[in-house]
């Protein structure tokens, strides 16, 4: 029986690694792209190349020749976002156009998973509809930062694709997801890495902080391109799902999480340079579609996820 053949941009980023993971290399070939670094020599068929040039894009899905596409890659940074407008916008929109290109050009009958994300649905009274505590996949949009705007502008651009152009893509809205092998530019990881610090003493014991107190919907990132596997398989043409556990969490009970871990007794303190341009309060999820349509349920409770991630620092130099 042939192998399924498969492309995944930022096949090297955290969430890439971890699906890829989920396909065996008995019933797969993987292909897959790596920006900016480049992939480890052992990683084979990962193409180094930026989403923003359309000869590179092409010429990587021509050779791949997808069955099935997961476009993973992106400026995913909310804070670099700011910082950075021009290359979130051509990396995340740009370079979605001419991967959705290549696509129909080179694999018109490729299944299409488009990652978007849970920004987007930013500021909103009560935080969803009717007064309800999570957003639904039919919520307005609040857009609060460029990559918000980014993503929004690729579901436009999935839909339009799927709709008009043929092409077979469902659009995914994960809301936050961590574990091993996350960087440390996200919040979650970098206090974990600190805490580690602190324990071999090459950190004051000191955590500086923003506002601990915005709640986030956070899934293990195994639970999280299981979803997008099942999504794949099972989810409808131009449809959207979140994929989140449907509960929120406060930042401070996540770091209280982290800090238990630690023998070290660490003093928290508040650091205005770490307050975000805006900080959406709440962003939780509702995740009855998804688990509906394709029975995925998480699987992985937040206290093993920030135990392992902690212990994924812990061997790093």
């Amino acid at each position: 029986m042939a192998k399924r053949r498969v492309f995944i941009t930022g096949a090297t980023g955290f969430a890439g690694r971890h699906l890829i993971a989920l396909l065996p290399p008995s019933e797969n070939i993987v292909y897959g792209t790596s920006y900016p670094q480049p992939p480890h020599p052992d990683e084979r068929n990962i193409f180094s190349l930026d989403l923003r040039s359309e000869r590179e894009v092409f010429e990587a899905v021509r050779l791949a020749a997808p069955q099935w596409a997961f476009h993973l890659a992106a400026v995913s940074n909310v804070g670099y976002s700011w910082a950075n407008k021009k290359e979130t916008l051509e990396t995340n929109v740009v370079g979605t156009f001419h991967l959705f290109e290549a696509l129909k050009k080179f694999a018109p009958e490729a299944r299409i998973l488009f990652v978007s994300s849970s920004d987007i649905y930013g500021f909103s009274p009560g935080a969803g509809t009717a007064g309800s505590t999570a957003f639904s996949e039919a919520d307005p949009f609040h857009l609060a930062s460029p990559y918000a705007l980014s993503k929004y502008e690729g579901e436009l651009m999935a839909g339009f694709y799927s709709r008009f152009e043929g092409l077979d893509i469902v659009i995914v809205r994960p809301f936050p997801h961590t574990g091993p092998g996350q960087s440390a530019e996200f919040v979650c990881s970098d206090w974990a890495r600190q805490v580690i610090r602190i324990e071999r003493g090459s950190q004051d014991p000191v955590i500086r902080v923003g506002n601990l107190d915005i709640r986030r919907d956070f899934t293990d990132v195994s639970d999280t391109v299981r979803a997008y596997m099942l999504l794949l398989q099972k989810g409808r043409k131009g449809e959207v799902y979140n994929v989140c556990r449907g509960r929120g969490v406060a930042l401070r009970e996540i770091l209280d999480i982290l800090l238990s871990f630690s023998s070290r007794t660490v003093r928290v303190e508040k650091d205005p340079e770490r307050q975000r341009k805006v900080d959406i309060p709440s962003l939780v999820g509702d995740n009855r579609k998804v688990r509906a349509e394709t029975g995925w349920e998480p699987q992985v409770p937040l206290q093993k996820t920030l135990a392992e991630l902690v212990d994924y620092w812990r061997v790093r130099p």
